[in-house]
């Protein structure tokens, strides 16, 4: 039997809740800016409309391997880039996010929260891939 720690359980509510945020950000894009819609507002920007997809496949994927808890760090710290860009994104408008077009402290907020899922590990109740977690090692 396995016992598990206060950080442990701490790890999985950052993690699941971190993971559902990732899904709902990916299907907002999906399914609300629609796919067109968000390729166009990464063009917009100046960046490759590649960007958009793999933006989209990053968070709903990503979202879906913290809640399982599968290569979590990994995922962490791949999801603290994906962040950091929307940083760069909404930095022009201001610190707080209920400034108009929403400032950088919410991309900033969760890229930390994603530096210390990154550190934690996945915790409690997660999904173990004995292969995954050997080819990965500490990254799992």
């Amino acid at each position: 039997m396995t016992s598990q720690t206060n950080a442990d359980y701490a790890a999985l509510i950052l993690r699941v809740s971190s993971g559902a945020l990732f899904i709902a950000h990916g299907l907002l894009k999906l399914l609300v800016f629609t796919i067109p819609g968000t390729v166009g507002f990464f063009e917009s920007l100046g960046l490759p409309s590649v960007f958009a997809y793999f933006t989209i496949l990053a968070e709903i994927g990503g979202g879906l391997a913290l809640i399982l808890g599968v290569a979590t760090r990994l995922v962490s710290v791949f999801l603290i880039a994906i962040l950091l860009g929307a940083t760069w994104v909404h930095a022009g408008n201001g610190w707080s996010f209920s400034s108009a077009g929403g400032g950088w402290e919410f991309p900033v907020f969760w890229a930390a929260v994603q530096a210390a899922i990154a550190l934690l590990g996945a915790g409690a109740i997660a999904v173990k891939l004995p292969a995954l977690e050997r080819h990965l090692g500490k990254l799992a």
